[in-house]
């Protein structure tokens, strides 16, 4: 455990990253915050809250798994994780069993000097009052803004609002302010861990994520299809134009679905999430062997130009892989020559995947320049940290 600073223990608030044991990527998303926290010599606990399920086996292999992940990355002594049982939107503490740091541990960094991030409003009252600093870090800004104008999203119990929709202070993004003063951040990537590789064998684009999406968000009245099924529609005859690359795409899809028989007849390949993304080791692996990404973006953020870029992204960067994806206001934050290719046809996408397999040397070395200078976790960490 690291000596405890002036400005006392830091806590990690999340609420993701134990209950999806198959999740990689998920996981990969707060070990960034982590890892940075850590290089940086604070004294931190990574919070995870756990709600139980009705299978206290499963929530038992949860609790494992999730220590095991943190003891491979060398965190096993900077965590608590709160075990709710039973679960409810209301946090109490006298509700939830602690594993890793024991309550008394847990109530005496409470009782000095302390700051929370609270990454996607993991952490409710009465238990989040509990904590003297409370940053609200933002990683959705569409649902997050949204839905914020219309329930309590943490908006009344935090002293600052973060959010990576890098964007949201420009006279051109839609996103609904509600009354806050938004502070916008890069997501956050370790480079020490995600670092650079040679050139695949094979001039591979792919992401991960969910095919589908069930849409809660208004879009002028409506609720249109905003999912990645609809925003890959005019993607589809990719792979016949680019005969020199293969397309593929790890997606919710199991066998049988027709949506992946679909998607293989325009030549597509398709792989399980859980088996290229079943662990952040496992994970890190799958998108190093990439050339680059090739994805889209959920609708609504290209509509209300909220210039939200992946975590996912990130990392790829960070290995040296390009990104070629939707135009959500992001490369005006970004320097010239980023190895982020913002794409807005079909043929707009064939020139960004002959472009990085003739010129991937370059672009490698850009993406992860960009990496290095704008999405390092440290950077972010000590923005927010103000003295850290």
């Amino acid at each position: 455990m690291n000596a405890r600073s002036n400005q006392g223990t830091i806590f990690l608030g999340s609420g993701f990253a134990a209950k999806y044991r198959l999740g990689g990527g998920n996981f990969s998303v707060p070990l960034q915050w982590a890892l940075g926290l850590q290089r940086l010599g604070l004294d931190f606990i990574w919070l995870e809250h756990l709600p139980a399920s009705q299978d206290p086996a499963q929530d038992q292999a949860c609790i494992d798994s999730f220590r095991a992940r943190l003891v491979e990355h060398g965190l096993g002594d900077n965590y608590c994780l709160l075990y709710h049982n039973p679960a409810g939107d209301a946090h109490d503490l006298a509700d939830m069993t602690a594993h890793g740091l024991t309550k008394p541990q847990l109530e005496d960094r409470l009782a000095g000097p302390n700051t929370l991030l609270n990454l996607s409003y993991s952490f409710h009252p009465p238990f989040l009052l509990r904590f003297e600093r409370r940053l609200f870090c933002d990683l959705d800004p569409t649902e997050i803004s949204f839905w914020m104008g219309r329930v309590e999203m943490g908006q009344s119990f935090h002293h600052e609002f973060w959010s990576i929709g890098l964007n949201y202070n420009s006279p051109d993004c839609q996103l609904p302010r509600n009354g806050l003063d938004w502070k916008t951040f890069f997501p956050l990537v370790d480079t020490i861990l995600n670092q650079p590789a040679p050139r695949p064998p094979e001039n591979l684009f792919t992401t991960i994520g969910q095919w589908y999406w069930a849409n809660n968000i208004a879009v002028d009245g409506e609720f249109p299809d905003l999912s990645k099924k609809a925003k890959f529609e005019r993607f589809l005859t990719l792979p016949g134009l680019v005969p020199a690359a293969t397309m593929e795409l790890a997606m919710n899809l199991g066998p049988g679905n027709p949506e992946r028989t679909r998607l293989e007849g325009y030549g597509w390949r398709m792989v399980e999430p859980h088996d290229v993304a079943s662990s952040p080791a496992v994970y890190r692996d799958y998108l190093r062997g990439a050339l680059a990404e090739f994805t889209t973006i959920k609708g609504v953020d290209t509509l209300w130009r909220s210039g939200w870029v992946s975590d996912r992204a990130a990392a790829f960067l960070a290995m040296g892989r390009p990104v070629i994806t939707e135009d959500a206001a992001v490369s005006r934050y970004l320097p010239d020559d980023s190895g982020f290719l913002e794409i807005d046809s079909l043929e707009a996408a064939r020139a960004a995947i002959e472009r990085t397999i003739r010129d991937w040397p370059a672009l490698s070395r850009r993406a992860r320049a960009t990496a290095e200078e704008c999405f390092e976790g440290t950077k972010t960490l000590r923005r927010m940290l103000g003295n850290a």
